[in-house]
């Protein structure tokens, strides 16, 4: 009246064994569920009387013991609810199956090739399979573990299909599951594949941007080189225009960076994003947002915005307005490309290698330097508006610009500047040339002191204007490196071997000194 099977919870990012054990004894009908369930795990008794029943099979009156092992670590989330109902059912001996090799306590981490499936999926009342966040984690632990088959609700299916060396089965009721594992009836196999499109819509292009040259080669140079920009302007000069045409000049993620960054959507249970997409994830979190939010964490932690940018933009817009202890948090993060959410329980790390793009007002009421209209904001005011934004960030950022209004007369006269794919092909040049000579996946912007002095170590005229610069603006070093960051990626998108005075100079221009003092 024993059965045993093995599932797993996530931690993070990634998925940890969980033995599901089902014990009938005599007694009083009763249910008790131990090993530290959460709340979503304690309600899975009556999810799963009411399907069993519903389902056509006879629910035990007999005093039910449920353990999920290891005891002593917390277990949430609904995708148990498949699982403990197999169980039950082999239990009370309403489901028979070949035999399989035993599970044995203590060496999870080896567990032997399984005969029957790993099973994922959440209950309804009727018997239906709803589907469940973290199905990605939860499919590279069950391959991990030497499974070759994987039951799961349909919906889950393209996030598990991505998964290469498992037979992917789509489930839509208990009933099927139960006829599949018995041998009764042979459940659909899904041979979805992942996205070979880097979009499912169209990227907006940057063709449509007219004027702001200085803008459209400051963002081409942030893509390049994976630097982070700041925009700084009066409204509607077309600063979020501008960073939304980003994405569509970046190179395709691989297929490696896809599987990360469809885990850390389908862990947080995020569906704004196809499973699999090789397109940089976009978010624009609004200025209200919560350092949670924005960084992660809970009491159960969860990937926040910089996560779900992983390989992608984060873009703030209205950089001034977002609370500036959310602000200093993400100054980490930039260096480390990735942040520990710590609790008193645990410590859960999350990749967080995005690219920060931000656009702001240059004072409270926006035209501060505007040619046709008067700023009406006091010295005072100005101060601490820009107060808001600490100085230890704004050196993060490699380059910053103002973006100036452009004329309607002119605007309407001009003609549209390069599409996105004219754009995107110099930067996948620039790109392949970092990969070279930095290994793959690495780009100028992640350079450390020593790549800097290797490979972006200007000529003889490069090195005394930057001198110059140093003396005269007091730069820090690190703004010292991400101007030689800067001019190498220059240097990269012209196929120039050498970072000379031109590329310095440049890259001089995008410092933007004046964010710095303001009056």
């Amino acid at each position: 009246m024993l059965a045993r099977l093995c599932c797993a919870s996530l931690r993070g990012l990634d998925a940890e064994a969980v033995d599901v054990e089902v014990d009938l004894s005599r007694g009083l009908p009763s249910w008790s569920l131990v090993g530290l369930p959460e709340g979503a795990v304690r309600e899975a008794r009556d999810r799963i009387r009411s399907a069993v029943v519903n389902s056509g099979f006879e629910f035990p009156l007999r005093r039910i013991t449920v353990n999920l092992s290891p005891a002593d670590r917390r277990k949430d989330g609904s995708h148990f609810d498949l699982a403990i109902a197999i169980a039950l059912l082999k239990a009370s001996g309403q489901l028979f199956e070949q035999p399989q090799l035993p599970l044995l306590a203590g060496n999870r981490s080896k567990i032997s090739t399984q005969e029957s499936p790993f099973l994922i999926g959440e209950l309804a009342l009727d018997g239906r399979l709803n589907p469940v966040n973290g199905v990605l984690s939860l499919a590279l632990f069950a391959r991990k573990q030497g499974f070759s088959a994987l039951i799961l609700p349909k919906e889950n299916c393209r996030e598990a299909a991505a998964v290469e060396g498992l037979t992917v089965y789509a489930a839509e009721h208990l009933l099927a599951v139960v006829e599949h594992i018995s041998g009764k009836l042979q459940l659909q196999q899904t041979s979805i594949q992942a996205e070979t499109d880097a979009t499912q819509r169209k990227d907006p292009d940057m063709a449509d941007i007219r004027g702001q040259q200085q803008a459209r080669r400051a963002l081409e140079i942030a893509a390049a080189g994976g630097h982070h920009l700041l925009m700084s302007g009066p409204p509607g000069v077309g600063k979020s225009m501008l960073a939304k045409r980003l994405p569509g000049i970046l190179p395709p993620l691989t297929i490696e960076q896809s599987l990360e960054v469809t885990r850390i959507y389908s862990v947080s249970g995020d569906n704004s994003r196809s499973p699999m997409s090789l397109r940089p994830p976009l978010r624009q979190p609004h200025h209200s947002a919560s350092d949670v939010a924005i960084i992660g964490g809970g009491s159960n932690p969860k990937p926040g915005e910089i996560s779900k940018a992983n390989y992608g933009i984060l873009f703030l817009d209205e950089l001034a307005e977002h609370k500036r202890v959310v602000l200093d948090t993400l100054r980490q993060p930039l260096e480390d490309g990735s942040v520990s959410v710590a609790r008193a329980a645990d410590t859960i790390e999350f990749p967080a290698r995005f690219q920060l793009i931000a656009a702001m007002n240059p004072c409270p009421c926006g035209y501060l330097g505007h040619p046709a209209r008067a700023c009406r904001c006091s010295p005072s005011q100005i101060r601490r508006y820009m107060g808001r934004i600490s100085g230890p960030l704004l050196d993060r950022f490699d380059l910053r610009i103002h973006v100036p209004p452009v004329e309607h007369r002119e605007l309407s006269r001009m003609q549209p500047g390069e599409d996105s794919a004219t754009v995107a092909a110099r930067v996948l040049r620039a790109r392949d040339i970092q990969y070279s000579r930095l290994g793959s996946g690495q780009v100028n912007a992640r350079m450390d002191a020593s790549a800097i002095e290797m490979h972006a170590k200007p000529d003889e005229d490069g090195a005394r204007l930057i001198d110059r610069a140093m003396n005269h603006f007091s730069l820090s070093a690190r703004s010292y490196h991400r101007i030689l960051k800067v001019a190498r990626t220059i240097a990269d998108l012209a196929a120039s071997d050498e970072v000379n005075a031109t590329h310095v100079a440049e890259a001089l221009q995008y410092r933007g000194e004046d964010l710095l003092n303001m009056p």
